[in-house]
């Protein structure tokens, strides 16, 4: 009886460790890290100022691709604001402000590529509010100072959960197979 006792034991001893294993070599595989993040802007998201920037700074966990960086700033009624092109030095895109900003709210939207081929895009708010100015027309607006948001390809996990789930079902039903042929036999 104890020969009998201990070969089950060892069985789902076994699937355990290949369990393990594959849980192990199926972690690293998130995509997500590979994608490019904003780290820091200038000026900030939903930041107040008192006096209009003259450059827009951000700054990125990866370095930059020059050919495909794209910053645009644009005012409250969505119009573009001219700017000077991109320029990239390491993680880090730059423009300048060609023109003095008036007071009111702007968006910052940008468009980069990451490490792994991935685009990766965004946008956040500002707002100018210069005491010594004058004020600017209101335009109402649906894009308020608010948080950092991101969109495009880079978002969600992608295959690699539901395929990394499917191929833990394969190995526990192959381990409750072998399993129950091996009861069978004894």
């Amino acid at each position: 009886m104890t020969a009998r006792s201990r070969r089950p034991n060892a069985a789902v001893a076994g699937v355990a460790a290949l369990l393990a294993a594959v849980a192990v070599l199926v972690a690293p595989a998130a995509p997500a890290a590979a994608h490019n993040t904003l780290r820091a802007s200038d000026p900030a998201a939903a930041a107040r100022l008192t006096a209009p920037p003259t450059r827009i700074s951000l700054t990125f966990l990866q370095k930059l691709d020059p050919a495909f960086t794209t910053i645009v700033l644009s005012d409250a009624g969505r119009r573009k604001i001219p700017t000077g092109a991109p320029v990239v030095a390491d993680a880090t895109g730059t423009v300048t402000i060609d023109q003095s900003l008036a007071d009111g709210a702007y968006t910052v939207a940008y468009r980069v590529v990451s490490a792994d081929g991935h685009p990766v895009q965004g946008s956040y708010s500002f707002t100018v509010d210069d005491p010594t100015a004058s004020p600017a027309p209101a335009v109402p607006t649906a894009s308020a100072a608010g948080p950092v948001t991101s969109s495009g390809r880079s978002a969600g996990p992608g295959p690699w959960p539901l395929a990394a789930g499917a191929l833990l079902v394969i190995v526990v039903a192959g381990g409750v197979v072998l399993l129950r042929r091996r009861r069978a036999t004894a």
